[in-house]
């Protein structure tokens, strides 16, 4: 936030982000069930600036819209994991994959 607010030629004394998610897990990794995700994110901004509040909410809007972690939990992304056994790269995959024969 202090970076938009520099940019922008004004000033914010304070800027703190508190961030709460709401996780679950659920399943068993016996039966190979587990499940686990995040049902709600929740920010709560702390700001002290002696700049008007329509100049403090427009820096508010642009950190929000330039930020990595708010925007990978508003929208779905690729995820491509990969991991090494016994020297030899595999990847991974979410979908079972039946190795019965």
């Amino acid at each position: 936030m202090t970076r938009y607010a520099s940019t922008l030629k004004t000033t914010i004394d304070r800027a703190e982000c508190h961030v709460e998610l709401d996780w679950f897990l659920e399943g068993s990794v016996l039966r190979g069930t587990v499940n686990s995700g995040a049902t709600q994110c929740r920010t709560r901004f702390i700001i002290d600036s002696p700049e008007s509040e329509e100049d403090v909410l427009r820096i508010v809007r642009l950190a929000k819209q330039g930020c990595f972690a708010e925007r990978m939990v508003q929208a779905a992304i690729p995820l491509v994991s990969s991991y090494v056994i016994n020297g030899e790269e595999r990847h991974v995959s979410l979908e079972s994959e039946d190795h019965s024969g």
